[in-house]
């Protein structure tokens, strides 16, 4: 009797302990899931700048938290795994979502902008953008700019198409209106004829090749 009590009971604790385990495996795979989806609904919360300027830190935690729970639950057992893994799949596509609108705009910002490149060819990367600020440029420099000008585009007009012109014209006007500004500040007189000069030989050739792009393009369009 003695014997069958003292079976009885070690089968009791070992399923009690078993029950406990199963319990605590539950509870701590329940956290990670609830770490994971409250990660989620904080990069919800935040603007879409802050999280593509943190997304390489937001993408890893991410990752790390998803693998945290996917390891939890694979601890269960087959009766409450599903459930869990329900819930990650339900997270892990509310992510998604945000993923592919950060990979979107990254991949729209790889699409370089012709007009930049130009603006890139004549100036320097990243001097001059669609605002067309030239305040860099000054009564030291002003020179340098308007004959690095006239350079490049001698040396590229024959590749440019009527849009290009379009786009040169607004940087030369955008730079004229700058030497407005820096003739106040004390441009040398010297320096002063020297752009004049620049200035009366680029106006004509420009307005000629203006026209032969124009006239070119219409003949390539009649083909």
């Amino acid at each position: 009797m003695k014997k069958s009590i003292l079976k009885y009971g070690v089968f009791f604790i070992v399923a009690v302990s078993l029950v406990s385990c199963k319990n605590k495996e539950l509870e701590i795979a329940d956290k990670k899931i609830a770490s994971l989806e409250s990660y989620v609904d904080s990069i919800e919360a935040i603007n879409i700048e802050e999280t593509e300027t943190n997304w390489d830190r937001i993408s890893s935690d991410f990752d790390r938290k998803n693998l945290e729970s996917s390891d939890a639950i694979s601890k269960l057992t087959e009766d409450v795994k599903y459930t869990s893994q329900a819930k990650i799949d339900s997270i892990n596509a509310r992510y998604v979502i945000v993923k592919t609108t950060i990979e979107t705009k990254a991949a729209k910002k790889q699409v370089i902008n012709p007009n930049q490149l130009l603006r890139d060819r004549f100036f320097g990367a990243g001097k001059i953008g669609e605002d067309m600020n030239f305040s860099w440029v000054n009564k030291d420099n002003i020179l340098s700019t308007y004959q690095s000008f006239f350079d490049t585009y001698k040396a590229n007009k024959s590749d440019f198409s009527r849009e290009d012109y379009d786009e040169v014209k607004l940087m030369y006007e955008a730079l004229d209106t700058r030497k407005n500004t820096v003739e106040k500040e004390g441009l040398s007189s010297s320096d002063n004829t020297k752009i004049a000069s620049i200035k009366f030989k680029f106006a004509p050739m420009f307005k000629v090749n203006r026209i032969g792009a124009k006239a070119r393009e219409n003949e390539e369009a009649k083909e």
